[in-house]
């Protein structure tokens, strides 16, 4: 599982939460376990850290936060809301957290699906689990491309203004027309199982791009990039540096 290499924790506090932990800690044998003191005695033999807490669970919330990159709770949706809502920060700095139903049935990425990577790792667990994953963010939803972390699994590093960004996505997931400019880089970063939308036009050179008709453009490049192209783009630009060869 790619998320295996992140600190992950399962969380229970209701006795079936426990059980269904247990069940996913044997799939998941990198991940911590946090549950109630008293379900102690419902831990199966598994090779996962384990942690016990006692009092208030809305306690422990604070220290996953801090100590976890994706936080698995098997605990109700509006509860696990109104846990973390006090400690949010933002999507660049929180944790991704995934809540699932008691029964397992269903994976819900909550927050920071992309940046987090909680909806790559809801992914991965429902097919651990043979659950139905739970995707609300429009990009997937819509199999388009995912404009904040691109390539990210290649090692490419976005570079653009926020505001850029969000508007940017606004127009992918908008059907708008956007050129995809590919001056250098790995080529297989389309990773959908579905064809690319047809909204998106492939370009081997920035030139060749008439940046009157395209609403937004996508720009794979180890180029230097003049002021007077980034203010000619004013928020229609996002620029993607690719990994350095060594």
């Amino acid at each position: 599982m790619t998320q295996s290499s992140s600190k992950t924790i399962l969380v229970a506090i209701t006795k079936h939460g426990v059980n269904q932990v247990n069940t996913l800690a044997k799939k998941l044998p990198h991940a911590d376990i946090l549950i109630s003191e008293k379900f102690k005695g419902l831990q199966q033999e598994l090779s996962n850290n384990r942690r016990y807490y006692t009092g208030a669970f809305r306690d422990q919330i604070a220290s996953l936060f801090s100590d976890y990159e994706q936080i698995i709770f098997f605990v109700s949706l509006g509860a696990v809301v109104r846990l973390i809502a006090p400690h949010l920060k933002s999507k660049d700095d929180d944790p991704g957290i995934i809540v699932i139903d008691d029964a397992a049935q269903f994976v819900i990425p909550v927050l920071s699906g992309h940046v987090g990577g909680a909806n790559a790792c809801a992914e991965e667990i429902a097919n651990l689990l043979q659950a139905t994953p739970v995707l609300t963010t429009a990009s997937d939803v819509g199999k388009t491309i995912p404009v904040d972390i691109l390539g990210r699994e290649l090692g490419w590093i976005v570079e653009a203004p926020k505001i850029n960004i969000t508007r940017v996505s606004a127009d992918v997931v908008n059907e708008e027309l956007i050129a995809f400019v590919q001056e250098s880089g790995e080529k297989n970063w389309w990773t959908r199982p579905t064809p690319l939308p047809k909204t998106i036009h492939l370009f081997d050179c920035f030139e060749d791009v008439d940046l009157d008709r395209y609403k937004s453009i996508l720009w794979v490049t180890e180029a230097d990039i003049s002021d007077k192209i980034w203010n000619s783009l004013t928020e229609r630009l996002v620029v993607y540096r690719p990994k350095k060869k060594s």
